[in-house]
């Protein structure tokens, strides 16, 4: 049998005796208030009361009474919380379902009144029936591309035996409501409770708009392959985080969490002209169809379609047309989700408006531009403005140094609707100044018209001059560019250091995607269609470095999100650890770094004590890095002297020393 010791109102219960008095002048109170009263008491049966008394030992608020408080199972009407002398009111505002165990999680809303402390997991439990449902379970939320945690998350408990068996079509969340819910916390550790012992089909929702509903597009989610009865788990942990302020447990249960756009309705949300031969069409979801688009008086071939993101949800439309009235009309046939949530052709009207709007400063240099034309015609002259810049831009991304295995891209402000790439040129400039011609081809990018990859086979080491001649280029508004000249050199490899990878491991067939990043987590480097064998990241800056794997499952060369409704998982993404536990590793200049992969060990099946362990590792980072900035001040307020009595003293222990004491006192649920 399952005993449930959980500490139901987290902090609460472990200060229930404390006297919290802040002496004037004395230390900043940190205590946050305890409970001293309830009425009716906690966990009563047979209930049909309508109002909660919950009295404290000092005056308390209430604070963001609406993202904290939440019920189980969810109310048509949330409860009202007003304060009454050092209590609260909880008053039920809903018709109540018989023989039901309810909870009002009322999470960090109710703080003291002088400091504002809060008291966190505060929880209401009763029941409409002669008993209080009991069971429990435990569980992590994580983000699957970036393998964090993800804080706050809501966990929706369905009795299985109520719901249709409907394989490869799974719309719970959206046609029902949960039976019991739960919440993550800031760790993404979950405590589930007064749960019955049956059978769960479990998700979890990251609500961002905290309106208790699963916004498909919007909302992070994520599935069980099976069904789960608490009766049946394992059992784990619970303590207090004494750090953190809220309780904490070893998770049962693991949910890879990820932001589903498969089931998002495909529709034209808007239609803008940010510019005068520009605009924009933003889409609800990815790739859309479009079979066409006419415009009034506007030739077809005249409009260019350019996709401005990976997911091309947002398209551009460039207007080869010398001149356009200042609001455009037309229509564009396409694809579009039904009520049914089919694809089906639509033609929707389209109204592009643009009007010039001028700044007091613009104005000022038009009119004194017109004033100057006007004085040049009287005198037979031609004018010329010599503050006049040519609107014609483009942007280089060679800086003084680029790198030969990327080389670099041209993106001009506009299309071009000309480009005599052939007047282009590119030499390497040897040290005594004489130059060499270096063959090269332009490939225009498929996701942005106006962006130009330069190809060449580039040399380490080296320098280049390449030359744009005067009016070698005219994009779509009609201008052309300055002659520009752009002179760099290709890295020297000595400068960066080189990180060899031996992947083991893993099936033979399986394929994966390595990328190298930086101590933030920012992408470096990237390699696609990896299996067993050696690969290299050249020219890498040195400092510190990480390793992120992503299992491509179908070899698409990307990370592919999940589907809720077909119940398919995401890839997983999983971080590397080396043999003691590091994640984070420093390279050197003109260094060979080398790391090996065993992609077995990467990509463990994930056991709840696989999953307490890569937690444990997890925590134990992070509190050895708050010890470490703990330290840091230590030192710079006491000097190295002072720093080095408080090690000696057994300072070593910091807050590494506190985690374990912590988690040595846990309940252990049978």
């Amino acid at each position: 049998m399952r005993v449930v010791v959980l500490l139901l109102f987290g902090g609460a219960f472990f200060s229930r005796c404390a006297n919290i008095m802040t002496p004037e002048g004395g230390p900043k109170d940190t205590i946050p208030p305890v409970i001293v009263k309830l009425e009716p008491d906690n966990f009563a049966t047979n209930f049909k009361e309508k109002k909660i008394y919950i009295e404290f030992n000092e005056f308390v608020q209430i604070k963001n009474q609406n993202k904290e408080m939440f019920t189980s199972p969810a109310m048509k009407k949330l409860p009202l919380l007003t304060t009454r002398g050092k209590g609260i009111v909880i008053t039920i505002r809903d018709t109540l379902k018989e023989n039901t165990t309810y909870a009002i999680d009322l999470g960090s809303a109710i703080c003291d009144n002088n400091e504002g402390n809060p008291l966190n997991a505060m929880r209401y439990v009763f029941s409409t029936g002669d008993k209080v449902d009991s069971m429990m379970c435990s569980g992590y939320t994580a983000d699957s591309y970036k393998a964090d945690s993800v804080s706050r998350t809501f966990i929706w408990f369905y009795i299985a035996d109520s719901l249709p068996q409907t394989p490869g079509y799974d719309s719970t969340i959206f046609n029902r409501k949960p039976d019991v819910i739960a919440r993550a916390q800031n760790n993404g550790i979950f405590i589930a409770q007064n749960l019955k012992p049956v059978n769960y089909r479990i998700y979890a929702i990251g609500d961002k708009n905290d309106n208790q509903l699963y916004e498909p597009g919007t909302d992070m989610v994520g599935l069980l392959d099976t069904v789960y009865n608490p009766a049946k788990m394992p059992e784990f942990a619970i303590w207090f985080d004494s750090l953190r302020m809220y309780p904490s447990a070893e998770p049962q249960l693991y949910f890879r969490m990820f932001t589903d756009k498969a089931f998002v309705n495909q529709r034209l949300v808007d239609a803008q002209r940010p510019e005068q031969k520009k605009a924009l069409l933003y889409f609800n979801a990815d790739y859309p169809r479009i079979d066409s688009l006419v415009f009034d008086n506007i030739p077809s071939d005249s409009v260019f379609m350019d996709p401005q993101t990976n997911g091309r949800d947002t398209v551009a439309l460039w207007f080869n047309v010398a001149k356009l009235p200042d609001t455009i009309k037309g229509k564009i046939v396409y694809y579009r989700h039904d009520s049914l949530r089919q694809l089906s052709k639509t033609r929707e009207p389209l109204k592009l408006a643009w009007k010039l709007v001028e700044t007091k400063e613009q104005e000022k240099e038009r009119e004194r531009i017109e004033k100057e034309k006007e004085k040049a015609k009287a005198e037979g002259k031609e004018y010329k403005d010599p503050n006049a810049k040519n609107p014609f831009t483009l942007k280089i991304s060679a800086g003084k140094e680029v790198n030969p295995e990327k080389g670099f891209d041209i993106t001009f402000g506009t299309p071009a609707v000309k480009f005599d790439t052939t007047a282009i040129q590119l030499s390497i400039v040897a040290e005594d100044k004489t130059t060499t011609p270096v063959k090269m081809n332009f490939v225009r990018d498929t996701l942005n018209m106006c962006r130009w990859e330069v190809k060449a086979p580039w040399k380490e080491k080296t320098n280049y001059r390449l030359y744009l001649p005067k009016e070698s280029v005219t994009d779509i508004m009609g201008y052309k560019n300055d002659s520009t000249v752009m002179e760099f050199a290709t890295y020297d490899p000595e400068k960066f250091a080189t990180v060899s990878l031996n992947v083991q491991g893993g099936k033979e067939k399986s394929r994966y995607i390595l990328l190298l990043t930086d101590a933030s987590g920012k992408t470096l480097q990237e390699l696609k269609d990896v299996k067993r064998g050696k690969y290299r990241f050249n020219y890498v800056n040195p400092g510190e470095i990480r390793l992120r794997i992503i299992e491509d499952t179908n070899g698409n060369g990307k990370w592919d999100a999940g589907d809720v409704i077909a119940g398919l998982q995401p890839e997983r993404a999983e971080a590397y650890f080396n043999d003691r536990g590091e994640d984070v590793f420093t390279t050197k200049m003109n260094w060979d770094f080398e790391i090996n992969i065993d992609m077995d060990k990467v990509f463990v099946p994930m056991t709840m004590q696989n999953l307490v362990k890569m937690l444990d590792d997890k925590e134990e980072s992070r509190l050895q890095k708050l010890y470490e900035e703990w330290q840091k001040k230590q030192q710079e307020g006491q000097g190295k002297n002072n720093q080095q009595q408080t090690q000696s003293s057994g300072g070593g222990m910091g807050f590494g020393g506190m985690a374990g004491g912590m988690k040595g006192i846990t309940n252990t649920l049978k």
